[in-house]
């Protein structure tokens, strides 16, 4: 029996508390000079317009994974300042994410969901992959922002 595939997008999520409050994470993860500290793929950020970030922001970024290397512009296409924001890659390999921060205790619930194309068949092992690598990227971050 033959399976239809009706959608090529992987999804894939993560959920971590960080000890700041949420305009802060907000700040910290939007600002183009800190995207490489917290995403170590990425091998440099440029910002495409002048001024702060904000929806309809572009970045241009270079991403480093193993040997694989690739440019791609980024677009902010949601932004609510210690809310929400979301990305969409516009040039280069599809992928979106969409990360949301409430305020819990002493700090920040932040919870991201994230998509991305799929080759062919590979699907479950791409979910599996982008899944530990935006945990590490979210550790990462926590690292930053909470000084440990």
């Amino acid at each position: 029996m033959s399976r239809v595939v009706k959608d090529d997008l992987v999804r894939f999520s993560d959920e971590f508390f960080v000890a700041r409050r949420p305009e802060e994470v907000f700040d910290y993860m939007v600002a183009p000079a800190n995207l490489a500290r917290w995403q170590t793929s990425k091998t440099y950020v440029t910002p495409l317009n002048d001024g702060p970030p904000g929806e309809g922001y572009r970045v241009r970024e270079g991403t480093k994974v193993g040997p694989r290397e690739w440019d791609q512009v980024v677009e902010f296409t949601e932004f609510d300042r210690g809310r929400a924001f979301a990305v969409e890659v516009v040039d280069g390999p599809p992928s979106s994410g969409r990360w949301t921060f409430a305020p819990e205790g002493n700090g920040s619930r932040v919870t991201f969901t994230g998509e991305a194309k799929s080759p062919p068949l590979v699907g479950f092992l791409l979910r599996r992959i982008l899944e530990r690598q935006f945990r590490g990227y979210h550790a990462n971050l926590r690292r930053h922002l909470e000084g440990g």
